[in-house]
């Protein structure tokens, strides 16, 4: 449990502003995007490394004594004991396609753990943040998960069906997903706002990175809800991740075989 010893407003105000300047790179450069593929099979394009780029470059003036870790392959050591976590653009499939479901994706790690986060939903405009003990922020207006507790009134987000080969969720999602009021699957930092603004009750990540995490766990935890891994752990290493509600954590737990 943390307790308020202090305020990461600076940080989260600096990172706004990063996240909001990389927002206006990328809608720059969009006409002209071409995407290359990396090793992984997803898309790249010359503005996530321009973002990051300048991402970076504000968070280490503002902050030089901090680490950087960067999707595009920004990788600076900490001096400080804290780490910034970068995802340029996140959801470049979307960006290249002309979709407005695109995200800036920004968070501060301290003692292993990720204290400030930012997400930057601009074609949106849709800008959430949260700092440990702070509380979580649309907008600027505080945000809250669901009240709800009942499945049949849920709604269910899924990001990467195509992930969930060699899960043990493959066999049961279907059934699982037939209980709910609502699936939906926009993209993995939209889904995960709409968690921690009471819109949807559930998320389920079968397969990211840390900076796909990093910055949604902590305004979704600050919102009050949970972040859980497949085993029951939760963290932003782990490769997969749900969200939900309170209400529905033992939901979760049952359907990841971790209630017995």
């Amino acid at each position: 449990m943390w307790v308020v010893e202090k305020s990461w407003s600076r940080e989260i105000e600096v990172a706004v502003q990063a996240a909001r300047k990389a927002a206006e790179l990328a809608l720059r450069s969009q006409p002209n995007v071409v995407p290359e593929t990396k090793p992984d099979n997803s898309p790249v394009t010359e503005a996530d490394r321009e973002c990051e780029r300048l991402i970076a470059r504000l968070l280490s003036e503002a902050f030089p004594e901090d680490g950087l870790l960067g999707e595009e392959g920004t990788r600076i050591e900490s001096r400080s004991g804290r780490r910034w976590i970068i995802d340029p653009i996140d959801g470049t499939r979307d960006y290249v396609r002309g979709n407005p479901l695109w995200a800036n994706l920004i968070a501060l790690e301290e003692g292993n753990e990720v204290v400030a986060g930012v997400v930057n939903l601009p074609m949106l405009g849709n800008l959430y943040s949260a700092w440990r003990g702070g509380g979580a922020l649309h907008n600027g207006s505080p945000i809250y998960v669901s009240s709800k507790s009942s499945i049949d009134e849920a709604v269910l987000c899924m990001s990467a069906f195509d992930k969930l080969e060699g899960t043990p969720l493959k066999s049961r999602m279907l059934d699982w997903m037939a209980r709910f009021w609502a699936v939906r699957g926009l993209g993995g930092a939209t889904d995960a706002m709409m968690v921690a603004s009471g819109q949807a009750e559930i998320w389920i990540e079968p397969h990211a990175s840390p900076w796909d995490f990093a910055p949604l766990k902590v305004i979704v935890e600050e919102a009050g809800g949970r972040f859980l891994n497949f085993d029951g752990g939760s963290s932003i290493y782990a490769g997969n991740c749900v969200l939900c509600a309170p209400a529905f954590e033992p939901e979760v737990l049952s359907f990841l075989g971790l209630n017995s």
